[in-house]
């Protein structure tokens, strides 16, 4: 009896993303194999890796990330990379022999996305000479994607929903019946253009859409990106972020150009804002919260669209109680536990965050890293992540931060919340007034309090010394100032001492 048909849509096999890598290392491994060396199981090895590895490496060098690929291979894949590129062979990664491909060459091709010519259409992974046609759906996607990158106020990505109604929006050719936008945007993941992660599926410019966007952008004018998407607002420049502090966090983006925001000393207080996918979701993230209530750290709970934890200057006195005025200060920090750490680095947050961070404009990022079980339970081996914070710290420029569990990170942004409050804190000419006198050996606490409230500033004790007939009435100005709780005068001592350093022009004897 013959075997029931099965029906139903094939689903592509995944594009390999290293065809080069996985060319090569299979020929030397069969070599290897045929004169009976033991290193063809070096390369088995390496082979298997890379082969579960889903992200486009671009020299040997990179691959040292992954297990089982030690300095002399990634250094055998830079010669060979060299000596393909040298012999003229194409850039953009081939198939291997043998292997099977999602893409189809020839006229097949055409049915992947009817918005491209067949000379445009992906072999493979990696962007190479592409170039989306006018009014196309690749083209709408990307530039679409690319307004939403520029928003300050965005979120830098769209969900499917979103992406669809826009492109609909956008422009009258680019209807689903004509050019199908959907399609196209299959198109563009495939050629690691477009990056989809979480769930709902939320789609977001890679470093390569980011680049091909831009130059797309730039050829059709900056009109281009406001074009049918609805009342055309004028173009707005993005706002350079000083040293201290930056821009409103949550300002309204209004067509009204709203005032630069000034805060003077006593005005603001340093608060800690917290991302609100901190606070929920799976493990001991609610705790977080809870530590830092036990640590007494003033903080506020929002939506972030880079970074986990920043820290705002928020207005005291502000004109609207319900809408205080904030700047944000330049500190920025993204939190990572071990396990979700694996999961970025196989779905590609790791990198998209990483850009986006280093292009948010606060000048100190810090990566935290939070251990969580055991690493051998883990996705990825443990030299892989410890090669990726070590890449972070070296070639990224951020300070890592490694810490055993979610008491110690909650310490640590206790710590950097307090450091912050000190450097931010504006002291009064009485408090400096008042350290300054200090210094001077025999005058406590309780001494300086009661000069400064006779004389609140250094040019009020100096006009008092001025207004002095003799240098013996200069020396007794202080002496029957009272002090401390029994109220004892400050004495002819101190008071000779004080005339001394603030009347002598010479040095002190």
């Amino acid at each position: 009896m013959a075997a029931p048909v099965r029906l139903g849509r094939k689903r592509p096999l995944p594009v390999c993303p290293n065809p080069l890598f996985v060319r090569w290392l299979t020929e030397w491994r069969d070599e290897a194999t045929s004169r009976g060396r033991r290193t063809r199981f070096v390369f088995q090895k390496a082979l298997r890796s890379l082969q579960r590895y889903p992200l486009p490496l671009r020299s040997g060098k990179e691959a040292k990330i992954l297990q089982h690929f030690g300095d002399g291979l990634c250094r055998m894949l830079d010669e060979r990379l060299q000596q393909h590129r040298a012999s003229g062979g194409d850039h953009t990664p081939v198939s291997p022999s043998g292997e099977k491909s999602s893409a189809p060459e020839g006229p097949a091709a055409e049915a992947q996305d009817p918005s491209l010519p067949v000379s445009a259409q992906p072999r493979s992974r990696g962007s190479g000479g592409y170039w989306p046609a006018r009014h196309s759906g690749a083209r709408a996607v990307l530039l679409l994607l690319y307004q939403e990158h520029l928003n300050p106020s965005g979120c830098s990505f769209l969900t499917k929903e979103e992406l669809l109604q826009r492109c609909a929006q956008k422009a009258p050719r680019v209807a689903p019946a004509n050019v199908r936008p959907w399609p196209a945007l299959r198109s563009l993941l495939n050629r690691n253009l477009v990056l989809r992660a979480h769930q709902p599926a939320r789609y977001s410019l890679t470093l390569e859409g980011l680049e091909l966007a831009q130059k797309l952008a730039e050829s059709e004018g900056l009109s281009s990106l406001n074009a049918g998407t609805g009342p055309e607002e004028p173009a707005r420049e993005e706002p350079e972020v000083p040293g201290a502090a930056s821009a409103k966090l949550g300002a309204s983006e209004g067509g009204v150009q709203q005032p630069p925001l000034e805060l003077g000393p006593g005005e603001y207080r340093v608060l800690l804002c917290v991302d609100v996918s901190e606070t929920t979701g799976a493990g001991h993230r609610p705790g977080l919260l809870r530590e830092l209530q036990r640590l007494h750290v003033s903080h506020t709970v929002r939506k972030l669209h880079v970074g986990d934890f920043v820290w705002v200057a928020q207005e005291t006195r502000p004109r609207d109680p319900a809408r205080p005025s904030e700047l944000v200060l330049d500190h920025i920090v993204e939190r990572k536990r071990l396990d979700d750490l694996c999961s970025s680095i196989i779905d590609g947050r790791f990198h998209e965050q990483k850009f986006r961070l280093k292009r948010c404009g606060l000048g100190r990022r810090v990566y935290l890293v939070e251990e969580h079980g055991s690493v051998h339970n883990l996705s990825l081996p443990e030299s892989t992540l410890l090669q990726a914070v070590t890449n972070t710290q070296v070639i990224d420029g951020f300070f890592v931060k490694r810490t055993a569990d979610i008491k110690e990170s909650a310490a640590y942004l206790a710590l950097l919340t307090r450091g912050l409050q000190r450097l931010y804190q504006v002291q009064s000419v009485r408090e400096v007034f008042a350290r300054q006198l200090m210094q001077v050996r025999g005058v406590s606490g309780e001494k300086a309090a009661a000069l400064v409230d006779r004389y609140s500033t250094p040019a009020s004790l100096l006009a008092a010394y001025d207004a002095c007939a003799t240098p013996k009435e200069q020396e007794m100005l202080l002496s029957n100032i009272k002090c401390g709780r029994l109220q004892r005068n400050l004495g002819p001592a101190l008071s000779r001492t004080l005339s001394q350093l603030y009347c002598s022009c010479g040095p002190l004897t």
